[in-house]
């Protein structure tokens, strides 16, 4: 007999703000073990170092996951420049510091126009891509090194935000960098190959992700809020509502999609699984394989469906009633 899932039924997706020098996962198991949620995940690692927007899906908002770690990401990011690390960051091991301090606000200004728009990466040895089941990064702290391919990314936009001397002791100079990319871009390659074009070297000194979707940084929520109003409620039950009403709706992750509203009859055969037609909507209105969200007459989210060349939609995925 299956063992029942433990911890309660909670949906809903916390947009938390992942603390520094610490892994998702980690983060991810704490947030759940603090909501004492049945079932968690989280939508796209940040490295340890990194600090900023972290979506936490509860429950049914754990089947939409994939389409917020499809999504494009936004970082603001503090690079080191002259001084190289061999994990690309602040949290690796120095192999070389040379002066920088022959490098312009205009040169670093005009070198970060290459990254912009798609370009090609070779993925750090240091990152979480997974090489025959193994993660890079567990090899490349056995000391050893395997080819990767290049993966094609795009750069929306990337700029310079700051530009000043590094702090006593460390050398170098300090650079803040805007970026907003795609999906899988590394934004520690990025500071070593600025590094390699302005000719001294670099790496990632701090990271903090501003967005991730549609969420952004002033959506976040604290660790430390979360404990605070588990400690200030008067009893678990008043405790689990206040945090429950921190949680964005299950189909907050999918704002960038299209949406129609299906009636009693249609809502009720595309519950059951069957392809039903958008009422007023044409065929052909939309592409067929496009994805649209759908909700009842009552509002209430349904799931989303894919347009079938006929012009019904077909359940893709749907949440439980």
């Amino acid at each position: 007999m299956a063992r029942g899932r433990r911890g309660r039924p909670v949906h809903g997706i916390l947009v938390l703000d992942k603390p520094s020098q610490q892994s998702s996962n980690a983060a991810l198991q704490t947030v759940k073990r603090l909501y004492n949620a049945a079932k968690a995940g989280h939508t796209g690692s940040l490295d340890p170092l990194a600090t900023g927007v972290l979506p936490i899906c509860f429950g049914e908002a754990t089947k939409f996951s994939q389409y917020l770690l499809d999504s494009d990401k936004a970082y603001c990011s503090t690079f080191l420049l002259g001084v190289t690390t061999d994990t690309g960051d602040a949290d690796g091991r120095e192999l070389a510091r040379v002066d920088a301090s022959f490098v312009s606000k205009e040169q670093v200004e005009a070198a970060l126009l290459a990254f912009k728009g798609d370009i090609e990466q070779i993925p750090s040895m240091f990152s979480a891509i997974k090489h025959n089941g193994q993660p890079l990064y567990k090899l490349a702290r056995q000391g050893k090194t395997v080819e990767r391919k290049p993966r094609n990314v795009t750069v929306h936009d990337i700029y310079l935000e700051g530009f000043r001397n590094a702090e006593q002791g460390e050398g170098g100079v300090q650079v803040d960098v805007y970026i907003h990319c795609s999906k899988g871009t590394y934004v520690r390659s990025i500071a070593e190959d600025l590094g390699n074009a302005l000719g001294c070297g670099a790496h990632v000194k701090a990271l903090r992700r501003v967005q991730a979707g549609p969420f952004t940084e002033q959506q976040c929520v604290s660790l430390a809020t979360i404990q605070s109003i588990l400690q200030g409620a008067d009893d678990k039950e008043s405790a689990f509502a206040k945090l429950d009403a921190l949680l964005k709706p299950v189909d907050s992750a999918l704002t960038d999609y299209p949406k129609a509203q299906l009636g009693d009859s249609a809502t009720f055969y595309f519950k059951q699984g069957q392809a039903v037609q958008l009422p007023g909507k044409a065929i052909g209105e939309y592409a067929a394989g496009a994805v649209i969200r759908l909700e009842a007459e009552s509002g209430d989210f349904l799931g989303i469906g894919e347009m079938l060349d006929d012009g019904r939609v077909s359940p893709k995925r749907l949440v439980a009633s």
